[in-house]
């Protein structure tokens, strides 16, 4: 049974693709770092809110994932996403890289990694606040206002991202196979158009699915599920590639 506080007008948002990217980056500059750590610290803001869901402090509506659109999701994410908390996550994952990892530069990473996370929310997303919805929204929300131009933001960041990870991998002698490349910007293109596909229509009024409680259809753990998934895809699929010795 979850605590209802109430919300506010404050909508939430759904980043499935560009946050992974600047794990992949920061992975390609550290590898010392382990892949997991980069890709938890991309998603920080959100793992914490799913917890946070499921501990009452950040409930998210609506329950039904089939009712879902990224316009019609609310929470108010006070201490996942507002602007002050973001100081408390950057000093517990720059502390997790320093002392498991026993480097500052990782522990830098990964708190950038974090940063880039909240910046990219600010341009991509609905509102952010200082703390609390009853101060300043700094965020353009434009999943409120224009959820279209938002996702393409998101489109362009990936295109960068990965074009700078591929061109890196080349630069540094990692040869990866067309299957093992297109395996990656496949799992980005998925989180892309699963966006679109929910932007402002929900999967029951887009194919016609009747109101029915399968169990397996709440909003959060079906988030979670999906964005373990991602996690483990690119744990899978990003080491498999040969390294040519003479680079």
């Amino acid at each position: 049974m979850y605590f209802h506080f109430k919300l506010s007008s404050k909508n939430t948002k759904i980043m499935l693709a560009g946050h992974y990217t600047a794990a992949l980056v920061a992975y390609q500059k550290f590898p010392k770092g382990t892949l997991l750590y980069f890709l938890i610290a991309s998603q920080l803001q959100d793992l914490l809110w799913f917890t946070l869901h499921f501990l009452g402090l950040e409930y998210t509506g609506p329950n039904d994932v089939f009712d879902t659109t990224l316009s019609n999701m609310t929470v108010d994410m006070l201490y996942s996403h507002d602007l002050l908390p973001q100081i408390f996550w950057f000093i517990i994952i720059f502390l997790i890289g320093k002392i498991i990892f026993n480097s500052s530069k990782i522990g830098a990473a990964g708190a950038l990694i974090v940063a880039s996370h909240f910046v990219l929310d600010i341009f991509s997303g609905h509102p952010h606040h200082i703390f609390g919805a009853d101060t300043q929204n700094i965020a353009l929300g434009l999943y409120g206002t224009n959820v279209y131009l938002a996702i393409a933001i998101e489109v362009v960041f990936c295109i960068v991202m990965l074009w700078y990870f591929f061109k890196q991998d080349a630069k540094n002698g990692v040869q990866r196979t067309t299957k093992n490349k297109a395996s990656i910007i496949g799992l980005f293109a998925f989180g892309i158009i699963f966006m679109l596909s929910i932007a402002t229509t929900s999967f029951r009024e887009l194919l016609g699915i009747p109101e029915l409680d399968l169990g397996f259809n709440t909003n959060v753990p079906t988030l979670v599920i999906t964005y373990v998934a991602m996690i483990f895809y690119l744990k899978h699929f990003l080491p498999k590639f040969i390294t040519n010795k003479e680079n």
